[in-house]
């Protein structure tokens, strides 16, 4: 990604408080994605859907990030991340100004770095890299996200240590304030991963805890906390009223060659209370593979499967999913890519057994195909 430094100048004209050192920095940076995009069974009349949809391979957005040498081995360190729909101009994450990010720390060569405000937590940042998400995007990832392994959800008020790479191994911890006086459990959220890579291997683990308000007036609104959550569809939105969210993954890969195969887990579990519109704990089980292939250096092929299982709050459902795609690099910065999906849902009871990859269907069945470009600045 191609980096842009503003001289002391330039941060003047951007309002950066304090004096510019020349030891310090700002980098511009962003990312455009867009593509035409095809649906079969996108409403819930079955009816098919053409247009224009952006951020299908990477989220698009903007940003500003800088570091500021204080010496012995010291940095301060920010980052202001926007997110926005390329073909409407409106912001993306709620609306936010800076939804995708905005921290500022403290790093350390020596000991680790500390950073503070709206954040990834530590399983996206340190288990999603070495999933099939990490090349392909959401058309690769689960059905609904529901394990938010195409990082739908964000933390606000949280403090993250991540600690430096001993030997291939390195790990996170993260703690969201919720905010509510007298309470401190309500909305908070917690995050915990580790990762150990060596040579063609690679393996990572995490667990994230997001807790819902435990305010009845909070709480009327949906999922209340910290964390943004993770209902994209209506495979989980029934459970917006959930106690907690509890996710569990794991993931590895393996590079050969020209190939790269990898495997992941998931366990995600919406806890009810009092308080929820539902009376048992849903548990989604996700089994995923993918195999990609460097047919060239500017070529890269790829194939996955994922297997999703919900159960718990009455009869099961479950989903399959094939996917695949195709990207070609015009540049380093510019890549044309076609991806595709089809996933297929059976099952009975609370839970949704319709297939639904963002585009919520009467059907049991979705295929989705984009042809798009990316650009990188």
């Amino acid at each position: 990604m191609k980096r842009i430094a503003l001289s002391t100048l330039s941060l003047a004209l951007l309002g950066a408080a304090g004096a510019a050192h020349a030891q310090s920095s700002v980098t511009l940076y962003g990312v455009l994605d867009d593509a035409f995009q095809y649906v079969h069974n996108a409403n819930t009349d079955n009816k098919s859907f053409v247009g224009l949809v952006g951020g299908n391979m990477q989220g698009n957005r903007w940003g500003l990030k800088g570091t500021e040498d204080l010496g012995g081995g010291l940095k301060a360190i920010f980052q202001l991340e926007n997110g926005f729909d390329p073909n409407s101009g409106k912001l993306n994450q709620g609306g936010r100004e800076f939804g995708r990010q905005a921290y500022v720390g403290l790093t350390s060569d020596q000991y680790g770095t500390v950073t503070l405000g709206r954040q990834y937590d530590p399983v996206v940042d340190l288990v999603q890299p070495v999933t099939a998400d990490n090349y392909w995007g959401s058309t690769f990832t689960t059905p609904g996200d529901v394990d938010n392994n195409d990082n739908s959800s964000r933390t606000n008020s949280a403090v993250k240590y991540t600690s430096p790479v001993f030997g291939g191994l390195q790990f996170e911890g993260m703690y969201a304030f919720g905010g509510v006086a007298g309470s401190i459990s309500s909305g908070q959220t917690w995050s915990g991963a580790v990762s150990y890579a060596t040579g063609p291997f690679s393996l990572a683990a995490g667990y994230i805890r997001m807790n819902n308000s435990n305010t009845a007036a909070l709480r009327a609104g949906g999922f209340n906390a910290t964390s943004d959550a993770t209902f994209d569809s209506t495979i989980n939105n029934q459970f917006i009223t959930a106690k907690s969210i509890g996710i569990a993954s794991v993931a590895g890969q393996y590079v050969i060659g020209p190939i790269t195969a990898g495997i992941r887990y998931s366990n995600a579990q919406y806890k009810p209370d009092a308080l929820s519109g539902f009376g048992a704990t849903e548990r989604y089980n996700v089994g995923a593979g993918f195999v990609n292939y460097q047919l060239t250096p500017a070529a890269l092929l790829g194939l996955g499967y994922t297997f999703t299982h919900a159960s718990g709050n009455g009869p099961s459902a479950t989903y399959n999913q094939i996917s695949l795609g195709g990207d070609y690099n015009l540049s380093k910065r510019t890549d044309v890519y076609a991806v595709g999906a089809y996933q297929r849902a059976s099952g009975s009871g609370v839970t949704a057994t319709v297939a639904d990859y963002g585009y919520p269907s009467d059907s049991t069945a979705q295929e989705i195909f984009s042809v798009g470009i990316r650009h990188k600045f």
